[in-house]
């Protein structure tokens, strides 16, 4: 965050970008000493705004200041930043960035003390980009926005971000800027890629930052709004430019990275990104790490595992998502194949990175019963270090949304609420009770004292470091049963502020405020404590086990083909069964076209050998021999792999 001052050259434009929060079940900002995630949509804008500040996009005779702030875990102090504008002459713009549709509402109340005081506003982000994107026609709070005089932005900010400047510079703000039926941008040649200060890192457990390799996705999961937001056509980052990014920040202190790509695995660059940074570590000295998102079929793409652990990335996030074929194919997430999960995890497992998977509740095969069923299965059966759950949810910008809105279907209007934790629309086979009920117990069924034990047990065996690994587990087993919140909305200490409240709630009692904010720390603080001492005996049992490192279980165990005879995952139910056996079919057919083209390529040999004795094998003009046959454009496992699909979603993009 840059600190500008008023000068006594003359006025200065103030660009204040802030990525909001969003309001818990009273009303009040949730916001955090330490925060978990950091908003790559913030890095990103933040880099282009000090990159027009450099270039002086207003001219000589008005500088251009930029102020940021994250509000998860920093307070936005309306009078100062409107006495800063004021201060420096009056010209300025406050961007809400990066606004989800569970963050809409806060980003709305964040407009009011800025415009009652003559500042401009705009508000851009996945909320309304996907509603601009798949809706006919702008929702009532879009609209109830523009209203108050807010600034819409949808689309990508990479070749617009001067317009933006120089339209708020002469008060000239379009009600709209709309860029969703445009050509998204290229990101191969942004000279100012994501970045943000240390001091905003600092404020992140971990003290990770994050930036985005690529954007966009091919596939076609109806929940997802990456693909109608950022496209279906990839779009990636040079390695020059991400070791810009990584150099920058590594020269700051900064060296951990969450690499926000939907699905890097299908990032067509990949490899020459992770080559870029093998040799950053490997040659130059730079201990950087990673945690990235990929596909369920990564597994299958040549080195992509082994390069992942060369290149430092320390965990993998997983579009799991169920484990039913029947809700797969409901979501258009055919790419999904179950009977390559355990193979997938188990080679993760190898190379001792730490496996995470989203799971979503509430397909339209699920039930309270079954949900339970599946959750045991997976404990059982797949060696996962950690689960987190989703209620499925219909987002703006989604295709679920775009055919319940056209349907005219109920969809709750408050979206506060569409953060993936609760309930917003009717299930045919649920109650909203039940489904609400499911997504919490999920959290206890899978979080067990001994199931702890099994996956730190399967852990240690497999050279995965458990010391690391138990303030994972004790974060994704606490936070909704402690905070009442997803881990990835979690944080270190829970600060809350009396008037941060959400408009239209009465602002609480000092003495009952403070006393029942006192309450709820303490009682956090005692749950707390307590798990981390069970966690920790854990721990401290396992290491003192002389035959720890021996340990095995069905999950650990390599895939045999009659795994389909035995596991519970393949024999769940009827959808389950058919669909192992049509991947049983697919395989053999593959492996007998694999196996003729082995014989061709034998012959093939064999006549080159015939026809170089001859003279017969054609010159290429520079007296190298050619064949005629003409070569694959990809490796073959990477050809199975994309016809059959490897999409993902981001339950907090």
């Amino acid at each position: 965050m840059t600190a500008p001052t008023r000068t006594k050259n003359g006025p200065r434009f103030q660009f204040i970008l802030i990525k909001p929060s969003h309001y818990d079940e009273q009303g009040y900002v949730v916001q955090w000493m330490k925060s978990t995630m950091p908003s790559n949509s913030l890095a990103a804008v933040y880099g282009l705004a000090v990159d027009a500040a450099e270039r002086g996009v207003l001219g000589p005779d008005l500088p251009i200041d930029v102020t940021a702030i994250d509000e998860t875990n920093k307070r936005v102090k309306f009078d100062d930043l409107i006495a800063l504008v004021r201060n420096n002459g009056g010209q300025g713009l406050v961007g809400i960035v990066g606004v989800q549709s569970n963050e809409f509402p806060r980003a709305t109340d964040i407009a009011r003390p800025f415009l009652d005081a003559g500042i401009q506003v705009m508000v851009g982000g996945f909320h309304v980009s996907g509603c601009l994107s798949m809706l006919p026609e702008l929702p009532d709070d879009i609209k109830a926005a523009q209203e108050l005089g807010i600034s819409i932005f949808a689309g990508e900010a990479e070749e617009h971000i001067d317009t933006v400047i120089r339209d708020a510079a002469a008060r000239k703000l379009q009600s709209i800027y709309n860029h969703m039926t445009e050509e998204l941008p290229c990101l191969a040649d942004v000279p100012a890629p994501p970045f943000l200060p240390k001091d905003f890192v600092d404020r992140t457990v971990g003290n990770v930052t994050s930036f985005d390799a690529g954007r966009g996705c091919p596939f076609q999961c109806s929940f997802c709004t990456i693909i109608n937001v950022q496209g279906r056509k990839s779009r990636y980052r040079t390695p020059d430019s991400i070791e810009k990014i990584l150099r920058s920040n590594y020269e700051q202190g900064v060296n951990r990275f969450f690499i926000t790509d939907d699905n890097f695995a299908r990032n067509k660059d990949w490899e020459a990104i992770y080559d870029r940074i093998i040799k950053l570590r490997e040659e130059d000295g730079l201990d950087v790490r990673f945690m990235i998102q990929v596909d369920t079929l990564c597994h299958k793409i040549p080195n992509f595992i082994e390069k992942s652990k060369r290149a430092g990335v320390t965990r993998v996030f997983l579009g799991l998502e169920n484990i039913n074929p029947a809700n797969l194919i409901a979501a258009k997430k055919r790419q999904n194949k179950i009977t390559e999960y355990r193979k997938m995890l188990l080679e993760w497992k190898a190379v001792g990175i730490m496996t995470f998977a989203g799971y979503i509740l509430g397909f339209p095969n699920d039930t309270p019963e079954s949900i339970k069923q599946d959750l045991e299965i997976i404990k059982n059966e797949l060696p996962l270090d950690m689960l987190e759950f989703f209620i499925l949810t219909p987002l703006p910008g989604s295709e679920d949304h775009q055919k319940l809105d056209a349907k005219g279907v109920w969809m709750d209007p408050d979206m506060n609420k569409y953060e993936l934790e609760h309930v917003v629309t009717a299930h045919e086979k649920m109650t909203k009770e039940e489904w609400q009920g499911a997504y919490e117990s999920a959290w206890r069924i899978f979080y067990t004292r001994e199931h702890l034990e099994t996956v730190l047990r399967r852990a240690y065996a497999s050279g995965v470091n458990i010391r690391s690994l138990m303030p994972v587990l004790f974060w994704f087993k606490n936070a909704v049963p402690v905070e009442g919140l997803h881990p990835l909305q979690w944080g270190i200490f829970r600060i809350k502020h009396r008037k941060d409240r959400r408009s239209g709630l009465p602002i609480e009692n000092p003495i009952v405020f403070y006393a029942k904010y006192a309450a709820e720390v303490a009682r956090k603080a005692t749950l707390l404590g307590k798990s981390w001492w069970e966690l920790k005996q854990i721990v401290k049992k396992i290491e003192a086990d002389p035959h720890a490192a021996e340990y095995t279980d069905q999950a650990l165990t390599a895939v045999a083909e009659e795994d389909s005879e035995q596991m519970g995952l393949y024999n769940q139910n009827e959808a389950a069964r058919v669909a192992v056996q049509r991947e049983l079919r697919v395989a053999n057919k593959e492996s007998v076209q694999a196996k003729g083209q082995t014989k061709s390529a034998k012959k093939a040999n064999v006549k080159t050998t015939n026809a170089k004795a001859n003279g017969a094998v054609k010159s290429n003009g520079r007296g190298q021999p050619t064949l005629t046959v003409k070569p694959s454009k990809r490796f073959p496992a990477q050809d199975a792999a994309n016809e059959s699909g490897a999409g993902e979603k981001a339950p907090a993009a």
